[in-house]
């Protein structure tokens, strides 16, 4: 596995990966057991909610590529856990208030947007803003932000299932929770993965083309929802 990494580039890699993941991840949907089991829900069921919390987000491959580019250049552990936690403070205000205040947003064009996110941070990565500009935005804030349509993205996945009011307080808690608990162990396996490759020639090498890979992927994620809006 490091020996692809180190020669190919971290994006390849994934690449690799995604050939092997089911449908229903690379589309970042919702498996038919979760879909039976969300439209049938009544109370408070909070381990069925941590585990599909913490799903979603391991399977969240835009979620999963976004946070590529945001920790792709941080090597010191305070750098990570301070844009980890703003993005975590983001997502899990709007995901929580999203469904709690049943704020209704379009699920294809807010994919758009999260899509656009790690456009956004590959090319910052890519040093695109220092030379368009002279300078970058805000790379907190704008985690932050960004952070705040990603978890718009997960309250809309839940809104589709129209909750009962019954214990939802609860289990909205519960599925945030599992979401951080699925972002932490992204995070593990994403940083073990840069640590390592980080100590070979090759990530200076291919630090350029990664980025420019996970540009691409996210227009092609802008592109993905899009034609879904326009067509559904």
């Amino acid at each position: 596995m490091f020996n692809i990494i180190q020669r190919y580039g971290l994006l390849s890699f994934i690449a690799l990966l995604a050939i092997w993941l089911p449908i229903e991840a690379f589309a970042h949907g919702v498996d038919e057991s979760t879909r039976a089991f969300l439209l049938q829900n009544t109370g408070v069921q909070i381990i069925p909610f941590l585990y599909i919390g913490a799903k979603h987000m391991v399977t969240g491959y835009d979620h999963l590529l976004f946070l590529v580019g945001v920790l792709f250049f941080l090597y010191r552990s305070r750098d990570v856990l301070l844009y980890v936690s703003m993005f975590t403070l983001g997502h899990s205000l709007t995901l929580l208030f999203g469904v709690i205040s049943d704020i209704q947003v379009n699920a294809y064009l807010i994919d758009a947007i999260i899509g656009l996110s790690v456009v956004y941070k590959a090319f910052d990565n890519l040093g695109g803003f220092n030379r368009l500009f002279g300078k970058s935005p805000n790379a907190k804030l704008a985690v932050l932000i960004f952070g705040l349509f990603h978890g718009f993205g997960l309250a809309t996945k839940l809104q589709e299932f129209q909750l009962p009011d019954d214990g939802l307080i609860t289990n909205l808690i519960a599925f945030n929770v599992g979401v951080e608990l699925g972002q932490f162990t992204a995070l593990a396996f994403i940083l073990l993965v840069i640590n390592f490759w980080r100590k070979h020639s090759s990530f200076t090498r291919f630090a350029t083309n990664t980025n420019c890979l996970l540009m691409s992927a996210g227009f092609m994620l802008v592109g993905f929802q899009l034609t879904g809006y326009f067509i559904n």
